[in-house]
């Protein structure tokens, strides 16, 4: 799904069931005593909800799933392999990889073996990349064609009817039967070619030449069986030349059902493609559906079925096509889709629950998804799914048989429906036991303990809570969870250290918004607005308070309690930030900036770097093109238009409109664009000569210290690379002039090559003072200090942002070269359980093969190799270890 479940406390109710203004309006100091009435109000305020139950497939050892996928696909038959690239992309759902699932479904529809495949397959693509659509103009407006998941031309992709023989088929002599026939419609008849009528299927043959008094007859009626003396002419010419002329949709229906009824297979086929090709909207498909499903014409269907999937989701939202497509039998399945019917259900199910997952569409789907399901995998994965949307309806009794019905295939993950269950029904007791059995008897995840800890009390649910924490650092609930335990006990600054830990490596919008709670409790307006406009810069449309106000009502409320900051004081503020690494805060003002009449483009386009610093990748998309469309010229436009293309991965591209700016007016950011795109296209080290150029070009047109420094940063890294470390220095010791503090990092980098590791650990501890967020910052100064400061470091990376693997791979290492070989592959572990890495799985399978562990070692290879099929020295490890396989 595109966004997790909201939990049970954020159904929307009315405005006025929570009066924001009132903690907006109070008496500055009032808060610092806390009172016991204000400190109910702070528990009404810091509610924190029930973790959700995630609709996803979420195997308890996934790297040993994903190792299996892989093996199977590289001995099974090709009509096999886009339901395995469907289940890998289910497990990489459960993992929150969005990049890796969007290549499982590139890989599903690659490889897939039949039309139908093609046709679900690309229509999913489609669908993930619907907002997508101004970069395909973008890349067709540089001559590159990007109607990669186009229509299908279903009828030339599908077998047409081969003519059957009559052999076989009882006869009398053909010479004694009249050559011709009429056939009486009412009052008309029409002449007809006995044989060639005949030939149309077996049952005519039979009829025209066989025993029956019809064979030695010159006149047959036909009144009774639903044709019009039109539709006959038609198929009389067809009898003779095989093909439906310029005949209306009407005709055809006629003809098609009057073809399935005397099993007249090619008429009926040329009747099938004929209607498909008419149609031209999505009232078409609904017309036709229903009578292609009817009368088994398999091109028509899926052509009709085309239409839908590729109007997806605005096709949910029409009763009409839900009503024909959930309500569908098995034989008709087949005949719309053939053998994908699960991978149709599982594509149309998601859909509908991005839409609305409380929704009868949502049911009615995920039934139909239940009853194509064939393998235990896909039924774990229909199961739980609805069991999930179950749940969300209150329909208890069905949800508790569903999750438990997935939780006896194995999916473990399923226990958590069931412990909610246990608990609304008061078996509380019951919840935490069967959590427990389940904690003992499997691998230990940071999930179970997390939900364990929602049925005890006390030091018993904080130890729960630490050790999810432990097991999985990126769970956002234990740190919200003790951040609100302590706050209610007065302890702010430990509350907010605690929201802090999190925020420092996982920008969560539901973690953002307790720090504001925290913020507007602890009457902070300055910060509480900060927060605020952040989270509107992530989500416009975000609500606060269980979904109750909308955060853009609460920031106008704020702004009534904030100083009012000039033009001049945002860039002030924006320096003082960014200077400081405070990304969050950079995004605040910005966001505030915005509202100026200032050149929205350039802060649009500020905006967008802040938020893939940040890594989120959609939002600075956005931001991205609001850029775009808020330039003020055309040369400004193009470098954003380069930019937008550079981050989807179409480097030429983005070059190419770089160089077209450029063509019209030399600006900073279009000779920034070029460098950046030429540095990373071109693999020749020539071309650091070319890249060295654009970037002095860069800094002698008009920019703010902000860009500047960058740049300068970047021409350093440039210098480095090409090994003049005097003008690199330079470089960024001017960027420090200018307080672009990253900078720090890269002349420590010189003195490193330079030999002085002591000025390089120094230079890198002035950008530990100075950030604040250092977690990298942390991890390059490890390279510079002996064996216990590095650890040391590096153990502050882990705490800072437990995402980072290199950290995890240097103690595994140390732990190897020391002989201590279980410890060592336990840290990788550690990491693997919750980030899917290459470079981890790579290295535990490199351990495992040094210990002889071949199938540990068989099974990270191939688990890596999921992750990138294409990684050389995986393959050569994979190879290696394969061939000691017993």
């Amino acid at each position: 799904m595109r966004t997790f479940f909201p939990s049970e406390s954020c159904k929307e109710t009315h405005l006025k069931s929570i009066n924001p203004q009132s903690w907006l309006q109070v008496e500055r100091g009032k808060l610092a005593k806390i009172s016991s009435e204000s400190a109910s109000s702070i528990d009404s305020l810091i509610k924190v909800p029930e973790p959700p139950i995630l609709p996803f497939f979420k195997p308890v050892d996934y790297v040993q799933v994903l190792a299996k996928i892989h093996e199977e696909l590289e001995s099974c038959s090709p009509q096999e392999r886009s339901n395995l690239y469907l289940l890998q992309f289910q497990v990489f759902k459960g993992l929150g990889e969005v990049k890796l699932m969007r290549r499982s479904l590139r890989s599903a529809w690659s490889k897939a073996s039949t039309v139908y495949e093609k046709l679900v397959f690309g229509a999913w693509l489609k669908y993930e990349k619907q907002d997508e659509e101004l970069i395909s103009d973008l890349l067709s407006s540089c001559g590159k064609c990007a109607k990669e998941f186009g229509a299908i031309d279903i009828a030339s992709e599908m077998p047409a009817h081969k003519k059957l023989s009559s052999h076989g088929v009882i006869t009398t002599n053909e010479d004694s039967c009249p050559r011709t026939v009429s056939f009486r419609i009412a009052d008309e008849k029409i002449a007809c070619d006995r044989q060639k009528i005949a030939s149309l299927s077996a049952p005519f043959h039979t009829m025209l030449n066989g025993c029956f008094t019809e064979s030695f007859c010159e006149e047959i009626d036909l009144s009774e069986n639903n044709i019009s003396p039109l539709a006959m002419r038609v198929i009389n010419e067809f009898s003779s030349t095989g093909l439906l002329n310029e005949v209306s949709p009407d005709l055809l229906l006629e003809i098609l059902v009057f073809a399935n009824k005397f099993c007249c297979e090619s008429l009926k086929d040329a009747c099938d493609r004929k209607l498909a090709s008419l149609i031209s909207c999505r009232q078409d498909a609904l017309e036709l559906l229903e009578c292609a499903l009817e009368e088994n014409s398999p091109v028509l269907a899926a052509s009709c079925l085309q239409v839908f999937l590729r109007e997806l989701p605005d096709s949910l939202n029409d009763s009409q096509v839900v009503e024909l497509l959930s309500n569908t039998t098995r034989q008709q399945r087949s005949i719309m889709i053939g053998p994908a019917s699960f991978s149709l259900y599982c594509l149309l199910s998601e859909v509908s629950m991005n839409l609305d997952p409380r929704s009868d569409e949502s049911v009615r789907f995920l039934r139909t998804l239940v009853d194509s399901a064939e393998t235990s995998q896909q039924k774990m994965v229909a199961y739980h799914r609805l069991g999930c949307v179950k749940f969300l309806r209150e329909e208890l009794d069905e949800a508790e048989q569903l999750f438990e019905a997935a939780f006896n295939l194995g999916h473990t993950y399923s226990v958590i429906g069931l412990a909610r269950l246990g608990q609304i029904r008061g078996h509380k007791r019951w919840a935490y036991e069967k959590l427990g059995s389940v904690i003992s008897s499997s691998i230990p995840l940071g999930w179970m303990y997390q939900e364990s800890s929602l049925y005890c009390e006390g030091e018993k649910r904080w130890d729960d809570l630490e050790k999810a924490t432990e097991l999985d650092p990126t769970l956002t609930y234990p740190y919200m969870f003790r951040a609100a335990s302590l706050m209610r006990k007065q302890n702010a600054q430990a509350a907010l250290s605690e929201i802090n830990r999190i925020l420092g490596f996982k920008l969560a919008l539901e973690c953002l918004e307790l720090r504001f709670c925290f913020y507007l409790a602890l009457e902070d307006y300055q910060l509480a607005i900060c927060d605020i406009q952040a989270i509107l810069t992530l989500c416009p449309d975000y609500r606060v308070f269980e979904g109750r106000v909308a955060a853009s009502q609460l920031r106008t409320l704020l702004r009534e309690h904030v100083e009012n900051w000039t033009e001049a004081d945002c860039w002030l503020q924006l320096y003082d930030r960014w200077s400081s690494v405070d990304d969050i805060g950079s995004l605040s003002v910005i966001y505030q900036m915005l509202e100026s009449d200032a050149a929205k483009g350039v802060l649009y386009f500020r905006q967008s770097l802040l938020l893939l610093r940040l890594n989120c990748p959609d939002a600075a998309m956005r931001s991205l093109q609001l850029a775009r469309q808020h330039s003020s010229s055309e040369h400004e436009r193009l470098v954003y238009e380069g930019w937008i293309l550079y981050d989807t991965g179409h480097c030429e591209e983005g070059l190419q409109k770089a160089e077209e700016s450029i063509s019209i007016k030399r600006s900073f950011e279009a000779f920034f664009l070029k460098a950046y795109a030429l540095a990373d296209s071109s693999l020749d080290a020539s071309c650091s000569s070319t890249v060295i150029s654009l970037l002095e070009d860069a800094l002698r047109c008009p920019s703010d210290r902000l860009r500047k420094g960058q740049a300068l940063n970047n021409l350093g890294s440039v210098y480095v690379d090409c090994g003049k470390l005097d003008a690199a220095a330079d470089c960024y010791i001017n960027a420090l002039k200018i307080r672009h503090t990253r900078a720090h990092q890269g002349l420590a980098r010189v003195h490193f090559l330079r030999n002085d590791k002591v000025a390089a650990y120094d230079e890198m501890t002035k950008l530990i003072e100075k950030a604040k967020n250092n977690a990298s910052a942390y991890e390059k100064r490890s390279e510079y200090c002996d064996r216990d400061r590095t650890k040391a470091d590096l153990e502050m990376v882990t705490r800072l942002d437990p995402l980072r693997v290199y950290p995890y791979r240097y103690r595994a290492a140390v732990l190897m070269d020391n002989h201590k070989d279980k410890e060592a592959i336990e840290e990788l572990s550690r990491a693997i359980a919750f980030k899917a890495d290459l470079h981890l799985l790579h290295l535990r399978a490199a351990f495992h093969e040094h210990i002889g562990d071949v199938m540990g070692a068989l099974r990270d290879c191939r688990a890596a190799l999921s992750v990138d099929p294409k990684h050389q020295e995986m393959l050569e490890l994979h190879s290696r270890v394969n061939s000691q396989e017993p």
